[in-house]
């Protein structure tokens, strides 16, 4: 059992709470969970301490971290700063013209993964050879956009499926040489244009990086305040290791 300044925390509790905390095992998504509860009890407990007890516990806690969490926020100095040392965060995403021919396959069949690889090979084997696009597309594509040659159109990012934009977005103009694997099956790939990311200006992303560096600054200020509040609790029942715990980082 779990107590919290003599609050008991319920297994039942915990329990319905590791579903929100993924881990690697059962073990460690118990600890998780106890630990997020842990800190969450503190927080009411010191909110309505400090007279917020006529709200909601979440709008009490956001007030009471309001109050008592000192945030300093970003300056122009430092925003440029932090522009001048990550200059490639702050590109404009490339824009491409892309045709393609997908052989579906569900992720789960990996006989069916592997007949399709060596099908999008032997297409790709005869697309180098001069056979036409549009043609293959039509006859093999299981998607939608055979019937217009497999054009896919103007992609930029956060226009496909994440597996396939990771490689979509550093191929150069023309045939990919090699098949391309997503959720929906396998997929040959054609850059007919490419228009290149260009370096956005500081003015354009001031107002981004500020609000960044400033939630970066406001997690690391709530994580002191939690750390108090631990310290100086009474928990029983938990070794709350405050310094290795992720909801501190």
């Amino acid at each position: 059992m779990i107590t919290v300044n003599q609050e008991v925390i319920a297994e039942a509790d915990i329990f319905a709470e590791m579903q929100y905390h993924p881990a690697s095992s059962k073990r460690q998504a118990m600890v998780d969970a106890a630990q997020s509860l842990i800190i969450s009890t503190l927080l009411r407990q010191q909110a309505h301490k400090s007279g917020y007890v006529e709200v909601e516990d979440d709008i009490a806690i956001e007030q009471l971290l309001s109050q008592q969490v000192d945030v300093p926020t970003a300056n122009s100095i430092e925003c440029q700063s932090y522009y001048q040392q990550n200059p490639e965060r702050f590109f404009s995403s490339p824009l491409l013209e892309v045709r393609h021919i997908l052989l579906a396959c569900p992720p789960d069949d990996a006989q069916g993964r592997i007949d399709a690889n060596d099908s999008a090979k032997a297409l790709i084997t005869q697309l180098q050879n001069g056979e036409s696009f549009a043609k293959l597309s039509q006859t093999f594509s299981a998607c939608s956009t055979k019937d217009s040659g497999g054009l896919l159109g103007q992609v930029s990012k956060g226009q496909t499926v994440p597996e396939l934009e990771r490689v979509l977005m550093k191929l150069p103009i023309g045939l990919h040489l090699h098949p391309l694997e997503t959720r929906y099956g396998i997929h040959i790939v054609e850059v007919l244009e490419r228009i290149d990311g260009q370096q956005l200006p500081f003015v354009a992303v001031q107002q981004r990086i500020a609000d960044y560096l400033n939630e970066k600054v406001r997690r690391k200020a709530v994580a002191q305040y939690i750390h108090q509040l631990v310290a100086t609790a009474e928990i029983e029942g938990f070794d709350f290791n405050i310094e290795a715990s992720p909801l501190m980082q």
